[in-house]
């Protein structure tokens, strides 16, 4: 199973629901249930759903605060943003250790 690895705040943010994007710099193509690594933890804390992707314009980056939680929208964080969209997000009563393989910045396999 594909993992996200995700800093702080936003982690919590997502597993609360409060934050429903993720914006990243690139497209993916992975949909479905995913586990979610806590940056720097090296700890599995949850689960959710990648339903969507879809790049952002600048107008629709400021517009929609409310599902990305970014408070500064004078720009978008990379040259072309992406909105991985998230539900049915599931922080876990016990978090895992999993091992966090060199390299890796964005996906774990677990």
């Amino acid at each position: 199973m594909k993992a996200l690895i995700i800093k702080q705040p936003w982690i919590d943010l997502i597993l609360k629901g409060s934050k429903t994007w993720e914006i990243r710099g690139s497209n993916t193509s992975i949909s479905g249930q995913i586990e979610l690594i806590q940056s720097g933890s090296s700890l599995v804390v949850g689960c959710c759903e990648i339903v969507d992707c879809k790049e952002l314009s600048l107008e629709e980056f400021q517009n929609c605060t409310g599902k990305h939680c970014i408070n500064n929208t004078k720009e978008l964080p990379y040259k072309r943003a992406y909105a991985w969209i998230i539900k049915n997000a599931e922080r876990y009563e016990e978090p895992r250790k999993y091992k966090h393989p060199n390299g890796a910045i964005v996906w774990g396999n677990l």
